[in-house]
């Protein structure tokens, strides 16, 4: 009898080969012939499953995307189980956007994944519907936990406020996610703790000065 394949685990041990490739060596080597190669299976195997290059890497995109916004999800969750303005509350706000930088291995991949895609997007238009995603999944995590924070402050930040210091947390999580991904014997875990924990004091100390 012919050996039964599970289509989705196949899958997703060739999306998992895309991954190590891309962290080793770049997006540039992720080829059918190198995933194939190194996922221990033919071209055709691949090709089964995937009809292009293409298509492998905008599948693979949105795969590192869904796995970061399902982190997200969860530490939105937690978070919205604490009390605004409590101890517990300003962990649980670190810890969400903890979730974008590369503090573990498995953060660590995904991070240099994704912002690999993101890069690529500018100039291969099939992944650019992943990367809209991407970005308006992030934007809208840091938008409501903006709000969140804002919440209760008396003569608090207005809308455009809330707008420029979005996008001022987001330009900070980009650059220690880079930073960590290329000087990571500086931009340690600890260090990136650090600077986001100094930056969300700072989003404290604007909002009382409104």
């Amino acid at each position: 009898m012919p050996k039964f394949v599970d289509a989705a685990l196949r899958r997703q041990e060739v999306v998992e080969a895309v991954f190590r490739i891309v962290a080793a060596d770049g997006l540039e080597r992720a080829s059918l012939r190198e995933v194939a190669d190194e996922a221990e299976l033919a071209v055709g195997s691949v090709r089964h499953y995937f009809a292009s290059s293409d298509e492998l890497l905008a599948h693979s995109f949105g795969v590192v995307v869904d796995r970061i916004a399902a982190r997200l999800d969860a530490a939105e969750a937690r978070l919205a189980v604490t009390s605004p303005g409590s101890a517990e509350h300003r962990d649980g706000a670190l810890a969400l956007l903890a979730e974008l930088l590369p503090l573990d291995e498995e953060r660590a991949v995904d991070a240099c994944v994704w912002m690999a895609f993101k890069n690529a997007a500018r100039t291969r238009p099939f992944l650019a519907p992943e990367a809209d995603r991407s970005h308006r999944t992030v934007a809208a995590v840091v938008g409501r936990l903006m709000m969140d924070l804002a919440a209760g402050e008396a003569g608090g930040p207005g809308q455009q406020q809330l707008v420029t210091e979005a996008e001022r947390l987001l330009a900070t999580l980009d650059g220690l996610t880079m930073h960590a991904l290329l000087q990571p014997e500086w931009m340690t875990a600890q260090m990136c703790h650090d600077v986001l924990e100094a930056h969300l004091v700072s989003l404290d100390s604007r909002a009382a000065s409104h």
